[in-house]
């Protein structure tokens, strides 16, 4: 049974992860590469008795961890995964850095009745994920998101870029963008997302909203 991000956030032990586009991640400072190799050699025993297993990108000053399902939701594993890769972080005295997360997705602008995504899957070697996005299916590379072009649209790119944020982290990216010399395009449905452009006019929604979200067809 699928949960909310604000169902994961009530979970124990989980405080120092946050839900961005994809799962639930973490970002843990390691004072070597040798040290990151022995973090991620014990999360393996941790969770290796799980139905799944979490992805895992070991740096020379720290490791990511972030939980994985096929359909992009969460459920209780995700929890489990959380609270275990914490245990095993914690018996090595890591500490957490969230303010290292965020999530990069390209929105792809589509014309009314048109389907681009067998192209891009094509092009790019990814596959089908729900009925509107497209995945690396070894997760490496920003998945893509296919939506309709809104009649009237004019004065930016028809493709967009979406950034999700750890919830306390969003708004501050979007002053720091806005005083870099972009524009404000809305905030209308700030704290959630907001749209800005660059000075060239092309579009970046900054997102927290996937961190506290409580919606149940989301889950």
């Amino acid at each position: 049974m699928g949960i909310t991000a604000k169902g994961f956030h009530d979970a124990a032990d989980v405080e120092q992860w946050r839900v961005l586009f994809g799962g639930a991640m973490s970002y843990w400072r390691t004072a070597s590469y040798a040290q990151g190799i022995a973090f991620t050699a014990a999360l393996a025993v941790a969770v290796g008795g799980l139905d799944r297993q979490p992805d895992v990108d070991v740096r020379p000053d720290g490791v990511f961890v972030r939980t994985v399902r096929a359909d992009g939701r969460l459920d209780e594993v995700d929890v489990q995964i959380a609270q275990r890769v914490t245990a095993a972080a914690r018996d090595l005295g890591l500490e957490a850095d969230p303010s290292q997360l965020q999530v990069i997705q390209i929105a792809v602008a589509q014309g009314a009745g048109q389907d681009v995504r067998p192209f891009w899957n094509a092009a790019l070697g990814y596959d089908d994920l729900g009925d509107e996005d497209a995945i690396d299916p070894l997760r490496r590379n920003p998945p893509l998101w296919f939506h309709e072009l809104h009649s009237g649209a004019t004065g930016r790119g028809r493709t967009h870029i979406d950034l999700s944020l750890p919830a306390e982290q969003a708004e501050a990216r979007v002053r720091a963008a806005l005083a870099a010399g972009g524009r404000l395009v809305s905030d209308a449905h700030a704290p959630l997302w907001w749209t800005i452009a660059s000075p060239d006019n092309h579009g970046v929604d900054i997102a927290g909203w996937t961190d506290g979200d409580d919606d149940p067809d989301h889950a």
